[in-house]
């Protein structure tokens, strides 16, 4: 569910809302148009997304070839111009481009 900051559009305002505020809406949701403190009119504030990176140390742990295999997942790595290798998993040992 995204999550959209707000903040007070007007002089009229209280604590709450003259710094702004961050609500979790779902999409489908009519956007907030007075503070849920004081009543004062609020706009929403276009701000950058706050991205987090999957590419961690344990992502290391989620991404071995034991794990994939356990999970049901199959790996390949690239061995040369549309030629694959099977690393980890079920399935054809090498895929290659020409033989499919």
């Amino acid at each position: 569910m995204p999550t959209y900051h707000y903040q007070a559009s007007t002089e009229n305002h209280c604590d709450h809302c003259v710094e702004g505020f961050d609500v979790m809406q779902k999409l489908a949701e009519a956007k907030l148009t007075q503070c849920p403190e004081c009543g004062a009119d609020i706009k929403k504030v276009i701000c950058a997304p706050a991205l987090t990176s999957q590419l961690t140390r344990d992502s290391k742990k989620t991404l071995s070839e034991q794990n994939i295999e356990k999970n049901g997942f199959t790996q390949y790595r690239k061995v040369g111009n549309g030629k694959y290798e099977k690393t980890a998993g079920k399935g054809p040992a090498t895929i290659d481009r020409e033989n499919l």
